[in-house]
């Protein structure tokens, strides 16, 4: 079993490599290209890194993650509305509670619509924050959600002051779908649409 250290130093490298991941995304002018540099960065972390979500499935070590193709449709730059401030404690597992505070929205255009919360994580040191559950949650993709910005964790593909850049292409499991050690803060209400997005991570 890893000790403490070996286990703070690999998580650590896991956090830097998913931040070096996104940073070489963000370069890319297509964003298809990034796209396709993202799933083949994350399938190499899944399958070789030791903290790995998935170091406990042989099927998933083998067969890999399965992915929706890319539609350039549904990426968007999308203004940061004002919205209701709001607090959420939810439970992080061993990192414990997991404060949420609401610190905007986004209004999700054609061929999807809805509208999706934007939070602040109070925890590691702060981070933007957008889950989503829609139409293929527990029919395609994990019923309590994926995750489309964690800043927190790496995550994040661009925007400026009053903009985030959301692609749904790039919506993915948090780790608690894969292995029970892990605890994740799920999409509340606010990041609920009845839209079927069929792109990014899939069961």
């Amino acid at each position: 079993m890893p000790s403490p250290v070996n286990s703070a130093l690999t998580l650590v490298d896991w956090r830097t490599r998913v931040a070096s991941l996104y940073a070489a995304v963000r370069a890319e002018s297509d964003p298809a290209d990034g796209h396709r540099l993202w799933r083949e960065g994350r399938g190499e972390l899944f399958a070789t890194h030791p903290q790995s979500p998935i170091a406990a499935s042989a099927e998933l070590l083998e067969s890999g993650i399965s992915y929706w193709p890319y539609d350039p449709a549904l990426r968007f730059e999308l203004a940061v509305l004002q919205a209701e401030p709001e607090d959420r404690d939810v439970d992080g597992g061993n990192d414990g509670s997991v404060t949420l505070r609401r610190i905007g929205r986004v209004e999700l255009p054609d061929p999807v619509g809805g509208s999706l919360d934007v939070w602040w994580l109070h925890q590691y040191g702060g981070g933007i924050f957008v889950p989503l559950r829609d139409g293929t949650a527990g029919h395609g993709s994990y019923g309590a959600g994926r995750y489309l910005v964690d800043t927190a964790k790496g995550s994040w593909l661009g925007g400026d002051d009053e903009h985030l850049v959301l692609d749904l292409n790039f919506a993915y499991h948090p780790s608690c779908r894969y292995d029970d050690r892990w605890r994740c803060p799920l999409a509340p209400a606010g990041n609920t649409i009845p839209a079927r997005v069929e792109a990014g991570e899939r069961l």
